[in-house]
């Protein structure tokens, strides 16, 4: 092979793995945020698709017209770790009501590809009316407006829904407020990751929303040994792929099988090598180590945070320590406050320690750093990775 075509096939390589850890971190990709990472993305479709789904199970679909890739990602288990979040301020997690408007917001969105806020409120009004299982929305409370607000704005930075007159915010202020939307149908409907549409579940009061992640691909009551084998390789790699870092201890006797046979460990290999990342195998479990950051939504440590700066402190403590009550740590962010008075000032208030606590522990345990049982933290072992040398004031 010339020296040419060596670099060819080098360079298809890479942008292979690029653009796996791009869909890895950002599962929705769109022309207009990242034009970029969509052309990348559009160029290696292809073997993009046959590669999320032999090592995941995952669906990859393009959309060149629309200008958008959606990567659908499903897990058999729920995921508390990354909740939607308002795109307002705070950035705070999405609450049960809040949930519940964003299904019904994308439901009625699907009436009509051009609408108004007024319309589209009007239209969940007449939604939650008709479900005695659904509280009735009121959009004369400004609380009712605020979380109707936060459901269409996280439409909107999905691309699902756009203003294109006037602005959503408006309507925190009146319900009068103008506001003119162009819809995207399909992106919409693919906002939705599950292999069973919610459109086939059995009329009860009450679905069993689990049946929303069945794969059938997998077998039902008896699996054939290839279904139970290609479950096990797409279980695995997904949390492998998905999770910060992934514990001996949490695997299924089917996947600690599948990791440690010869057959297993060659594919995770493989999978990480053709992807960019490096595979750490210890004696506690697995972790894929993405040293460019672009397959996660979220980095540990990130001095950007006050959270995860007082995380990374806590640990450093959790480390030497072994485990804490919940009530030490929250005296020792009292602590760091009390030597920073002019850092983090959104805790520096009333009760404020205890919620830096709180934070922080929600940060270390969705990095899988640590664990609460029973009031007391425990540092988990992919934690002794970082270290506190020397404290600095931020």
């Amino acid at each position: 092979m010339s020296r040419l075509a060596n670099q060819l096939v080098q360079a298809e390589k890479e942008e292979l793995a690029r653009a796996i850890r791009l869909l890895l971190g950002r599962p929705l990709i769109s022309l207009h945020t990242d034009p970029d990472g969509f052309d990348l993305v559009r160029r290696r479709h292809s073997t993009l698709a046959r590669w999320f789904d032999y090592y995941c199970g995952w669906r990859l679909f393009m959309e060149p017209r629309q200008g958008y890739a959606r990567l659908v990602k499903v897990r058999a288990d729920a995921d508390p770790s990354r909740p939607a979040r308002r795109r307002r301020s705070t950035k705070a997690p999405f609450d049960r009501r809040r949930y519940t408007l964003l299904c019904l917001v994308a439901a009625e969105a699907l009436a009509a590809p051009v609408t108004t806020i007024g319309m589209l409120a009007q239209r969940v009004v007449q939604a939650a009316g008709a479900d005695d299982q659904i509280p009735a929305f009121d959009p004369v409370r400004g609380d009712e407006r605020a979380a109707f607000v936060d459901a269409l704005k996280l439409l909107e930075h999905h691309g699902a829904v756009t203003a294109v007159d006037g602005a959503t915010d408006a309507y925190l202020d009146s319900a009068e407020a103008k506001v003119l939307y162009r819809v995207d149908t399909t992106r919409v409907m693919r906002l939705l990751s599950a292999p069973v549409a919610p459109s086939r579940l059995p009329e009860t009061d009450w679905p069993d929303l689990a049946e929303l992640t069945v794969e059938r691909r997998y077998g039902a009551d008896e699996p054939t040994e290839t279904q139970r084998n290609l479950w096990a390789r797409h279980s695995l790699l997904r949390k492998l792929l998905d999770d910060p870092v992934v514990y001996r201890a949490d695997l299924s006797q089917a996947e600690t099988a599948y990791a440690g046979s010869l057959t297993g460990r060659q594919i995770l290999r493989r999978a990480a090598e053709e992807a960019g990342l490096e595979l750490e195998e210890r004696a506690e479990g697995y972790l894929l180590v993405d040293t460019e950051a672009l397959a996660t939504d979220s980095k540990f440590p990130d001095d950007g945070s006050h959270a995860k700066v007082a995380a990374l402190l806590l640990l450093d403590r959790l480390v030497k320590d072994g485990e804490s009550s919940e009530a030490a740590l929250e005296d020792e962010a009292a602590r760091l406050l009390a030597r920073r008075p002019r850092w983090a000032m959104a805790y520096q208030s009333e009760g404020g320690a205890g919620r830096l606590a709180a934070d922080a522990l929600t940060v270390l345990h969705g990095f899988g750093l640590a664990r609460t049982r029973d009031g007391l933290v425990r540092a988990m072992p992919a934690a002794h990775r970082y270290s506190v040398r020397e404290e600095e004031s931020p």
